[in-house]
C-alpha cells in the first residue's frame, strides 16, 4: 500500500526552467544556456536520447553539474525514448533496463533529483501483460539499486497504442505493480495529460487534475512537471509540444500549478520548442504566472 500525502507542505515557489542542451559540454553549454534563459531549474539528457549508446561522462563537467545542484539549482535527468520495460521483446527490454541504469547512476553524478522516464507501451498482448513484464523488469533495478541513486520519475504518456499509462488514474496499477516502491515519483506533462484526456485549458480543469493525483497517487510523488503547451486539442493522443500560450491548452491554466497544494513548490521545466528565444520566452511567461 501507498502512505502518501494529498498535499504538499508548504515550502518555496516553483523554480521555471528548460531543458537545456549538453552539446559541447553539460555545464559548459548547459549551464550558460540555463543562465541565457533565466532558467531556475534545468533537466539534461546523459546519453543520446534515441539511442542505447551510453558513456561515462566528464569528470570535470559532471563536478561543476553537482556544485550547482548543490548550490540548489534543481537539476533533472531525462532518460532515453526508446526506454520500454513493458514490451513483449526481450533484447528491447534488456537494453531498456541497462539504459535506465545507466542513467540512475549517471544522475547520482551530476547531483541530480531524479530520471524522468515514460512509463513505455504493452506494444502487444494488452496493458495488463505489460504491466506484468514491466514489474518483472524494474522492481529488481529498483530493489538493487536501493538509495544509491535518485528516484526514477514516472511520465504518463500521451495515450498513444498500448501505452502502460497516460491518464492520472492509470498511475495507480503501474504503482502498484511496482509495490508502491519507496524510490519511484512522478513527472506529469502538461501537454501528455491535456492529449490523454484530462482538459487542462482551465484552471478549473487544471485544479480537477491534480486533485485526483493527490486523491489516487498522493503530492509526496509529484517530483517534476514538464509545463508544456500542446499543438493538438484534448483528448487527441498526440504529443506535440507547443510554446506556453500558443497552443490549445492556453498560459492562463498554467498559474494553477503554482497555488494549487499538489503541484506548488514542485520544479517546472518547459519542453517547447526552441531555441533560446522561445524557451526564455516561454520561463518568462510561467514566473508571471507564478509571481503575479
Amino acid at each position: 500500500m501507498s502512505t502518501t500525502q494529498h498535499t504538499r507542505s508548504p515550502q518555496a515557489p516553483s523554480p521555471v526552467g528548460a531543458h537545456v542542451p549538453v552539446a559541447g559540454g553539460m555545464a559548459d553549454k548547459g549551464l550558460a544556456y540555463a543562465a541565457e534563459i533565466a532558467a531556475e531549474t534545468v533537466q539534461v539528457f546523459v546519453s543520446n536520447p534515441r539511442g542505447w549508446a551510453t558513456n561515462g561522462g566528464d569528470p570535470a563537467q559532471d563536478v561543476r553539474m553537482r556544485e550547482r545542484a548543490g548550490a540548489g539549482l534543481p537539476v533533472f535527468v531525462h532518460a532515453p525514448y526508446l526506454i520500454n520495460p513493458g514490451t513483449p521483446a526481450e533484447e528491447v527490454a534488456d537494453k531498456s533496463v541497462a539504459s535506465l541504469e545507466h542513467a540512475l547512476r549517471r544522475s547520482a553524478e551530476i547531483g541530480a533529483r531524479g530520471v524522468v522516464v515514460h512509463t513505455g507501451s504493452a506494444v502487444s498482448g494488452g496493458r495488463e501483460a505489460g504491466l506484468a513484464r514491466m514489474r518483472e523488469r524494474l522492481l529488481p533495478l529498483l530493489e538493487r539499486l536501493g538509495e544509491d541513486v535518485p528516484p526514477v520519475l514516472l511520465e504518463p504518456m500521451a495515450g498513444q497504442g498500448q501505452v502502460l499509462c497516460a491518464t492520472v488514474d492509470d498511475l495507480v496499477p503501474y504503482f502498484e505493480a511496482l509495490e508502491w516502491h519507496p524510490n519511484v515519483g512522478v513527472c506529469l506533462d502538461t501537454a501528455h495529460l491535456f492529449a490523454a484526456g484530462h482538459d487542462i485549458s482551465t484552471r478549473e480543469g487544471m485544479r480537477t487534475a491534480l486533485d485526483r493525483f493527490g486523491e489516487v497517487v498522493g503530492a509526496d510523488r509529484l517530483r517534476v512537471i514538464h509545463g508544456n503547451d500542446s499543438k493538438a486539442p484534448c483528448g487527441s493522443n498526440k504529443d506535440r509540444h507547443e510554446n506556453i500560450g500558443a497552443g490549445f491548452i492556453g498560459a492562463d491554466a498554467f498559474g494553477e500549478l503554482f497555488v494549487h497544494p499538489v503541484s506548488a513548490g514542485v520544479p517546472i521545466v518547459v519542453e517547447t520548442p526552441g531555441p533560446a528565444g522561445p524557451h526564455a520566452a516561454d520561463v518568462a511567461t510561467l514566473k508571471k504566472l507564478r509571481d503575479g
